[in-house]
């Protein structure tokens, strides 16, 4: 059997499952276990050969079968993707076109949709149950998996190509600073160091480009954080996964479909306020929330964390102030930055390289002044032979703080561990 009968094989297939969920609409048929569902399609199936005479071999019977499958119960042709843990990202360019990404690199599947209808199916399948939906009047939006994954979805006017889906697998494996050590993410002395800055409390700000690396060092270096504490995660989809016991997790909620009942960032961080945290850890700050999170950390809460995209740590600090102006408009430029400079201790920048891999780059202090200024305490040498992180040699202004409450609060993180 040819590709081009198999395929209209499979298609008859479907039809003939699709007209017997039609007649069995009075029935219970739609709520029935999904064991039952899958020996009433197996049982279709098998008539469905016989009446065809038509016999195949095992592996390409499981192969039919199980695209007949992923039609019903799964997203089609992406459910093998998803399964594969080596892949990190699927972008579907319509349906003739699907990327991914493994191991830090993109490449061309050779994995399709039969045609558009199959994927505006697919869409439907993602959106329905999230009560959203995505047309010509909105012809875009976020969601996510029940697995956690993130998903953007793209289509006609802004797209002329097909729908157009982008999904960021979720990660079930949380890296630890030893992962980062042995893929050279960081080196063992600087994790030495964020380690220690972490027990001291000094608020970090995590900036890179996108996929750069960025949540999951946040996640590593929030393993270190005393267990006694009461830390308070907020995510628009939850990615962090602190190895710790008292973490509270929330989580942001889009408008409905009529427009209304949106949980932003900047709700949740003003309210976990009120739930007695002793470090909120935001996944990443891309709005009005700013101000919120910065004022948070000069009053009580410092050794909290976020993340955010920027090129460079300078170019972090001043998105920062534009983000916080644009959620402010009556706050002047200097009391932005005087609430920036005196709220955030270090920015850690993360790169990813052409390779895929991707790199700790730079810590700097944000040094306590009218205008920014940051002093360069880890740098990336990338001269060929002595790539890898170095201290620079300049004695951070904190380090007076930092011995004095790394030893305190090193004896009580020991001690409740």
């Amino acid at each position: 059997m040819n590709m081009k009968k198999e395929d209209n094989f499979t298609d008859e297939i479907l039809k003939k499952i699709i007209a017997k969920d039609k007649e069995a609409a009075k029935t219970d048929f739609l709520n029935i276990s999904e064991t039952e569902f899958r020996r009433i399609i197996e049982a279709l199936f098998r008539s469905a050969l016989k009446e065809g005479n038509i016999s195949l071999e095992r592996k390409k019977y499981e192969e039919i079968l199980s695209d007949i499958m992923s039609y019903f119960l799964g997203l089609g042709p992406l459910d093998n993707l998803l399964k594969d843990p080596e892949i990190t990202e699927i972008m579907v360019n319509g349906p003739e076109q699907i990327f991914i990404e493994k191991k830090g690199t993109l490449s061309l599947s050779d994995i399709t949709f039969k045609n558009e209808q199959h994927l505006l199916y697919v869409v439907e399948k993602i959106l329905s149950p999230l009560g959203r939906r995505v047309s010509e009047f909105e012809p875009f939006v976020d969601a996510r998996l029940k697995d956690g994954s993130r998903v953007n979805i793209v289509r006609a006017p802004v797209s002329n190509i097909g729908p157009i889906l982008t999904i960021r697998k979720f990660s079930y494996q949380a890296f630890t600073l030893k992962d980062l050590i042995e893929s050279n993410t960081i080196s063992e002395p600087v994790a030495e160091f964020l380690k220690a800055c972490i027990i001291a409390r000094l608020s970090i700000l995590v900036s890179g480009g996108a996929s750069s690396g960025k949540t999951t060092l946040m996640n590593a270096l929030g393993s270190f954080i005393p267990s006694h504490e009461r830390v308070i995660t907020i995510e628009d989809t939850r990615e962090l996964r602190l190895d710790r016991l008292h973490t509270v997790p929330l989580e942001t909620r889009p408008a409905n479909i009529e427009g209304k009942g949106e949980i932003p960032i900047r709700s949740l961080v003003r309210n976990a306020l009120h739930m007695r945290p002793d470090r909120i850890i935001i996944g990443e700050v891309r709005s009005e929330e700013v101000l919120d999170m910065i004022q948070a950390m000069n009053t009580g809460h410092e050794g909290s964390m976020t993340t955010l995209h920027a090129n460079s740590t300078l170019e972090a600090l001043d998105r920062l102030e534009v983000l916080a102006l644009l959620g402010n408009p009556n706050m002047s430029s200097e009391v932005a930055k005087r609430q920036i400079t005196s709220a955030i201790d270090l920015v850690l920048q993360m790169s990813r390289f052409p390779d895929g891999s991707r790199k700790l780059i730079q810590v700097g202090e944000v040094v306590k002044a009218k205008e920014y200024k940051l002093e360069n305490i880890v740098v990336y040498n990338d001269e060929p032979g002595q790539e890898g992180l170095a201290f620079s040699g300049i004695v951070p202004k904190f380090y007076t703080k930092l011995k004095k409450r790394a030893n305190y609060y090193r004896k009580e993180f020991e001690e409740n561990q």
